[in-house]
C-alpha cells in the first residue's frame, strides 16, 4: 500500500517545523529532526519524548547535520533509527532487483513497486545508493547491454531490448555515452575504433599511454612494457592499434613529466567508460589536490554515498587511467596504504613524490 507523505515545503520555516513538533506529526518525519540545547539530543518530529521548551529547540535538515552539529539521537530515535535502516536497506535492495531485472524503469512504477510515494522513493534511494533511480537505471542498462553484446549469438537488435531499450532509435541517441563507440563495434572488440598508444619509462618503470578518438583511454605502469601493451591489446582485441608518432609521444612525456614533477599539474580529455557511480567515484578523484590524501570514506561522502565504503574501492580498482584519476591518493582511513592496481611500492612512490614535490623549501 502507498503510503503518503507531506512535501518538503510544509516544513519550510522553523514556525511550520515547532507546530508539527508539537502535533508529533509523523508526515514531517522525513523532512527534519528537532534538537534539544539542554539535554544534547536530537528526536523525530513525531517523537513521544516530553516537549521541551521552544527556546531549547533548535532544527536540523538531516539526524547527520544534527550531530555534525554535537547531538547525539535520543534512545527513542536511535532504536527507531535502527529498524528504519534496515527497512530502507531492503526497501531499496529490492527496488534494485526489479531495476536490474527490467521489471519497472518509470519512478512511479518502481515507488509503487516497493509501497512508498515517488518522493519518498527517490529520497531514500538517492541516500542509499549515491545515485538517483534514473542514474541507476542507465547504469543498470549499461551493464546488460555490455553483457548481451558480448554473446556470440546475440543479435545487436536483441541487445537493444534485451537491456531495457523501447526502440531502436532511443537506444542509438545514448550508444556512444553508453559504449564509447557504435554497439556493432563493441560487439566486435573494438573494431573500427582506433587507439594511438605509446610505452616510455618513469621513476616508477614502463608506462604506456593510449588515446581513443575521444580522449585517454589508459594510463598503465608496469615493469615490463610487452605486457601491457597485451593487456591494452586483450581490453580491445579487434581495435586498430597504432604506434604513437613524434606529436603523441609529447603526450606521452607530459605525463612522465606529471609522475616526475606532480605540482605541474595535468590537463587532459580523457574517454571514461564506467557506470553511472564509478564516474561520480573517478571525478571526486580528479579533484583530490596533488600532495594529499583522503579515505575510502571521505570520498563515498563527498559523493552523497557515505555507505557505500565498499563500491567506492572496488570503482578506484577499476580505474585504468593512472595519475590522471589519481585513485594513489586515498588511503585506509588510519592512513596506511591499501592495494593499488600498479602495486603498492609505485602507490606510495606517487605519494612521496607528491610530498616532497609541495614541502616548502628550506
Amino acid at each position: 500500500m502507498t503510503q503518503n507523505h507531506s512535501p518538503a515545503s510544509d516544513f519550510l520555516c522553523n514556525e511550520l517545523r515547532w507546530a508539527a513538533v508539537q502535533a508529533r506529526n509523523p508526515a514531517a518525519d522525513p523532512h527534519f529532526v528537532y534538537a534539544v540545547k539542554t539535554t544534547g539530543v536530537y528526536c523525530r518530529p513525531s517523537s513521544a519524548a516530553r516537549l521541551p521548551k521552544r527556546e531549547n529547540v533548535e532544527f536540523f535538515d538531516s539526524p547527520a547535520a544534527a550531530e555534525a552539529a554535537g547531538y547525539r539521537p535520543s534512545r527513542r530515535a536511535a532504536g527507531d533509527q535502527t529498524a528504519n535502516a534496515a527497512q530502507r536497506a531492503a526497501l531499496v535492495a529490492r527496488a534494485c532487483r526489479l531495476i536490474e531485472t527490467g521489471e519497472a524503469h518509470r519512478l512511479d512504477q518502481i515507488a509503487a513497486e516497493v509501497g512508498v510515494s515517488a518522493f519518498h522513493f527517490h529520497r531514500i534511494f538517492k541516500a542509499e545508493t549515491g545515485l538517483t533511480p534514473k542514474a541507476y537505471t542507465s547504469a543498470a542498462r549499461a551493464r546488460k547491454l555490455r553483457e548481451e553484446l558480448s554473446g556470440a549469438e546475440t543479435s545487436v537488435t536483441t541487445a537493444i531490448y534485451s537491456a531495457g531499450f523501447n526502440s531502436n532509435s532511443r537506444f542509438y541517441e545514448e550508444s556512444d555515452r553508453l559504449l564509447g563507440m557504435r554497439a556493432s563495434d563493441y560487439r566486435a572488440g573494438g573494431h573500427n575504433a582506433l587507439i594511438r598508444f605509446a610505452v616510455g619509462q618513469c621513476a616508477l618503470g614502463a608506462i604506456l599511454v593510449a588515446q581513443s578518438q575521444r580522449g585517454i583511454c589508459a594510463i598503465s605502469l608496469g615493469d615490463d612494457p610487452d605486457v601491457l601493451v597485451r593487456e591494452l591489446q586483450d581490453l580491445f582485441p579487434k581495435a586498430q592499434l597504432i604506434g604513437g608518432d613524434a606529436e603523441f609521444e609529447q603526450l606521452v612525456a607530459q605525463v612522465v613529466g606529471f609522475v616526475e614533477a606532480p605540482a605541474l599539474g595535468l590537463n587532459l580529455p580523457l574517454d571514461v567508460q564506467g557506470t553511472a557511480f564509478q564516474e561520480r567515484v573517478w571525478q571526486a578523484l580528479r579533484d583530490i589536490p596533488p600532495g594529499t590524501t583522503v579515505s575510502y570514506t571521505d570520498i563515498a561522502e563527498r559523493i552523497g554515498a557515505a555507505k557505500a565504503v565498499r563500491a567506492v574501492a572496488q570503482a578506484c580498482g577499476a580505474n585504468r587511467i593512472a595519475v590522471a584519476i589519481p585513485c594513489h591518493r586515498v588511503v585506509l582511513r588510519n592512513g596506511d596504504i591499501s592495494g593499488y592496481r600498479w602495486g603498492v611500492e609505485r602507490k606510495r612512490e606517487l605519494l612521496q613524490r607528491e610530498a616532497m614535490a609541495l614541502a616548502p623549501a628550506n
